[in-house]
């Protein structure tokens, strides 16, 4: 169960940063830091739920790391298309739940 958590934990934190990977030139500062911020508090969830650090529990925690990241950069290029975007997900959220409240 701490597994499944800790899992979807990561998932959930890579998506803003994939998000904000998408708008930034790739190599560049920002780009650095949106794929390596998140690795600090990966490695905090480890130490904290007591996961260790065998060789066989890379492959779900980097997976989910990845799949996260993937989702926030899906989630940009959806809304690029309908919508502007700044590049942080949490101002896209309020200013699109904004234009609906807006809109009727």
């Amino acid at each position: 169960m701490i597994w499944l958590f800790v899992l979807i934990s990561v998932i959930l934190l890579n998506v803003p940063f994939g998000y904000w990977r998408k708008d930034v030139r790739k190599f560049s500062l920002p780009w650095f830091l949106s794929v390596h911020l998140p690795v600090p508090v990966i490695v905090f969830l480890r130490i904290h739920f007591g996961l260790g650090w065998a060789l066989s529990t890379f492959p779900l925690l980097i997976g989910s790391y990845f799949t996260g990241q993937l989702l926030g950069a899906k989630l940009y290029a959806f809304w690029s298309k309908t919508m502007r975007v700044s590049g942080c997900l949490f101002y896209d959220l309020i200013r699109a739940r904004w234009v609906i409240i807006i809109s009727r």
